[in-house]
């Protein structure tokens, strides 16, 4: 791993930047981490997006004051998108393939690095737009590790990225899709344990898919918390912005 110095615009808080070749996927990946203790928050960037989005679309500006005080420490990651959903050079096979060992990854070497700088038993997944896919997914399918997300504008069902391709892989990484038929007693009770939270604006094209996971958690009985906000053009970083701080 590699680190490099906190920019000059960081008074107090602290950065750090970690790079090493993951097994799991087979090339360099890099992530960067904000704060120094409190609530651990694995954030997803959204569609095909970087690690550093949340820092240059002013996402870490916002959270400043919680992050020196040691409420929230971020761990932002980077996608693989392009070499899985959104790749559509290679068969929705391999794109689905390419997404598990996404989360082979994050589990597997991503999560010890939380554990190591972070003591907290608490783990919340977290992601705008796709990266509300993520959030989600991860949480849902390992609510022993996550205890819980949240998911500002966040998209679920990615069946549209399949062309029509469809079997057992892709229905349990499709949170709308396995969510209703689940049955198993160990997920559920874990489930409704945790901490869940949907947001998204009014005007937002991703509102009907918050609606209906609201609808399936509804069913499921498993708590959570919907906020549909009243905002214009809300699909974009200053409404998220504005959410961080008020659920983190």
């Amino acid at each position: 791993m590699t680190s490099r110095a906190i920019p000059r615009t960081y008074k107090r808080m602290n950065r750090e930047y970690h790079e090493w070749r993951s097994e799991r996927l087979g090339r360099s990946m890099e992530l960067l981490v904000f704060g120094q203790g409190g609530l651990p928050v694995l954030v997803f960037p959204t569609s095909g997006g970087r690690f550093f989005d949340f820092e240059d679309r002013g996402m870490t500006a916002a959270l400043a004051d919680r992050l020196d005080a040691g409420a929230v420490q971020l761990f932002c990651v980077d996608s693989v998108d392009r070499e899985s959903w959104y790749n559509r050079r290679v068969t929705p096979v391999r794109r689905v393939q390419r997404h598990q060992q996404y989360e082979a990854y994050l589990l597997a070497e991503v999560a010890p690095l939380i554990r190591q700088k972070n003591g907290d038993a608490r783990l919340v997944a977290m992601g705008v737009s796709f990266g509300g896919y993520h959030a989600v997914n991860i949480a849902l399918r390992h609510p022993e590790i996550f205890s819980g997300f949240l998911s500002l504008s966040g998209v679920y069902d990615l069946s549209g990225f399949l062309d029509g391709y469809y079997d057992q892989n892709c229905y349990f990484h499709l949170p709308t899709h396995y969510l209703p038929r689940l049955e198993e007693r160990r997920y559920l009770d874990r489930m409704r344990r945790n901490t869940y939270v949907l947001a998204a604006g009014r005007d937002d094209q991703c509102l009907a898919q918050n609606q209906e996971l609201d609808r399936i958690l509804t069913e499921k009985g498993i708590p959570h918390r919907f906020d549909v906000w009243e905002e214009e053009n809300s699909h974009d970083w200053p409404t998220w912005q504005r959410m961080a701080l008020k659920y983190l």
